[in-house]
């Protein structure tokens, strides 16, 4: 038998809340309060024995206050490169929540943001997720599975 560690990705979520209950439907982000910093879809790391779905519902209402629908699962992430803490890998969700989001848990700041507000400063691949995402949502096309 081998002395071989085996290391695997660590599996997260990430959510892209619609707010169906505004115009335009705009989508709720974070302020990461920890490294990295940046601006954040609402998510983090699936826990012990918790489905996939769980941890998304879960980690929406700890970081938006918010009690979110998922409507779909939209895509998985999974480049080494994505996180620079370790390699993960994301199962995105596409989720609807109606109200006023309020920062929790690791947030420091939320906000919600129309597609044509969109920071900058995204953390992680998130700017490839949102990208991916305008162009499912305007256009329904999906992420390509190998680039």
């Amino acid at each position: 038998m081998s002395d071989v560690a085996y290391r695997n990705p660590a599996p997260t979520v990430d959510l892209i809340i619609e707010l169906v209950d505004r115009a335009h439907r705009p989508i709720v982000l974070i302020e990461r309060l920890n490294e990295p910093f940046g601006w954040a879809l609402p998510g983090g790391f699936v826990d012990y024995g918790e489905s996939v779905e769980a941890a998304a519902v879960r980690e929406a209402a700890e970081e938006t206050s918010l009690q979110v629908t998922l409507v779909e699962q939209f895509h998985v992430y999974s480049s080494p490169e994505r996180d620079p803490r370790k390699h993960t890998l994301s199962i995105v969700f596409v989720a609807n929540a109606r109200g006023v989001p309020a920062a929790g848990d690791d947030a420091k700041h939320l906000q919600v943001f129309n597609p044509w507000e969109i920071p900058a400063n995204l953390c992680f691949d998130h700017d490839q997720i949102l990208r991916d995402y305008w162009q499912y949502r305007h256009y329904g096309l999906r992420p390509r599975l190998i680039s």
